[in-house]
């Protein structure tokens, strides 16, 4: 593969906010061998190290009853430099005559990263800020202060070559704690926030500006739920929009699903019914301690209506029946369990502080888990030591008053946040002097 072609520096105002595509428009002069089209073929095969490589340029041009092959951007006009012996033979031997060409492009070709690297200053080229996480139809970018005098014209760009991008926002502070949310600007596009999400075989929509969502955690989101069995109950108490909630309830997992932020909770409430998963979840908007509580009592009294009756399975074209997940299952009902076997507290922030709430949140209830696990715990958080065990197991023991002992506690690294802080999923079993202690 030869170079790509260049661009040099755009002298551009970094406080403008409309890009001149004019500026990008380059002529480059090559050399074609002009051969008639029956040898193009052959031209093509002999000669193909010598040929023209260039991504998004085609190398063969129509000329009257001629075809023009392009050749590498070392080729000479006499053919005495920029190409191989091979080549030189083809050409004396077809008395193919080698012609000028020259190769127009413009502010369309250029990608990205080659349009940013003229605008930019010299000197910061090799951290282009072109990267972006990418929402429904939004582009979200983090840039650091030194692009912000040119924050428009890098939405511009953004904009122009990502066709399935209609709004380029900026973050402006950090995340809000308590709803997770944060400022932003639009670059450009329209200020449109108000967007669905594809993630784990379910549709989200949401208004980003209200509420958090972060696509790079999807993997996290497919990792918790594989492991929820159906006709488990899962306690998901920081829930969003339902990244966690909705993918668990087509998996015939009850889940009660809660976010304290109301602009989540109504997300919450209307991506169960575009899932068609509010026969298994049920949307709440409470303080997280006090859903702890509450959601563990309330699960106990709807076990009391036995089971969650499901519609018989849809009959295909064939005569086959389509069920979801296993249509080779007889049984049609699934069983309401009186305990959770799960809590999800996707809170990084601030989730190991609401481990209190699980003392005493089984008190006098001992019976129900004669034939039963007891829950888990997942709990999302930070850390800036590595290893970070010792310093997430001195605060679980600050917030639940237990001294877990390191080999009950399963820790799975996330991701980098920034560069020394990390996050993980904590996952343990809850103790039985604390869920059946006091309150």
């Amino acid at each position: 593969m030869e170079e790509e072609l260049r661009l040099d520096p755009v002298n551009m105002s970094p406080f403008s906010k409309v890009v001149d595509k004019g500026l990008f428009n380059k002529s480059f002069n090559l050399v074609a061998a002009r051969v008639l089209p029956q040898k193009v073929g052959i031209l093509n095969k002999i000669c193909r190290k010598d040929l023209l490589e260039l991504p998004r340029v085609k190398h063969v041009y129509q000329d009257q009853d001629h075809k023009l092959v392009l050749l590498n951007q070392k080729a000479t006009l006499d053919g005495t430099e920029g190409l191989s012996e091979t080549t030189k033979s083809f050409i004396n031997e077809n008395n193919v005559k080698l012609v000028p060409f020259k190769l127009n492009v413009d502010y369309d070709y250029w990608r990205a990263e080659d349009i940013l690297d003229a605008i930019l200053p010299p000197g910061q080229k090799e951290e282009h800020p072109s990267g972006f996480t990418a929402v429904g139809h939004i582009a979200h970018m983090n840039l650091r202060e030194e692009w912000l005098p040119y924050k428009h014209l890098i939405g511009q760009v953004i904009l122009d070559k990502n066709p399935s991008i209609k709004t380029v926002v900026n973050k402006t502070d950090s995340i809000d704690t308590k709803f997770r949310t944060f400022q932003m600007e639009v670059l450009a596009g329209d200020p449109d926030f108000m967007v669905v999400q594809s993630e784990s075989n379910c549709k989200f929509r949401f208004d980003f500006s209200k509420v958090y969502w972060n696509s790079r955690l999807s993997t996290e989101h497919d990792r918790l739920v594989s492991q929820f069995q159906e006709g488990e109950a899962v306690c998901d108490i920081m829930a969003g929009v339902g990244p966690f909630a909705c993918p668990a309830g087509k998996k015939r997992v009850i889940v009660f699903a809660n976010d304290l932020n109301p602009s989540s909770y109504e997300s919450l409430a209307e991506n169960v019914q575009i899932n068609k998963v509010g026969d298994f979840v049920k949307a709440y908007n409470q303080d997280g301690r006090e859903f702890i509580r509450s959601a563990t009592e309330e699960l106990l009294e709807f076990s009391e209506q036995e089971t969650i009756e499901l519609p018989p399975p849809k009959k295909l074209a064939k005569g086959n029946t389509m069920d979801t997940p296993s249509s080779s299952s007889s049984k049609r009902d699934i069983r309401i369990p009186p305990v959770f076997s799960h809590y999800v507290m996707n809170l990084p922030g601030s989730a190991l502080e609401f481990l209190d709430a699980f003392n005493g949140c089984y008190e006098g209830k001992e019976h129900l888990f004669e034939n039963r696990s007891l829950p888990k715990v997942h709990v999302h958080c930070f850390s800036r030591y590595d290893p970070p065990v010792e310093d997430i197991l001195n605060r679980i023991e600050a917030s639940m008053r237990y001294r877990l002992q390191p080999e009950e506690l399963s820790l799975h690294y996330v991701r980098k946040v920034a560069p020394k802080k990390d996050m993980y999923c904590c996952t343990f079993t809850l103790p039985k002097s604390v869920i059946f202690g006091k309150k």
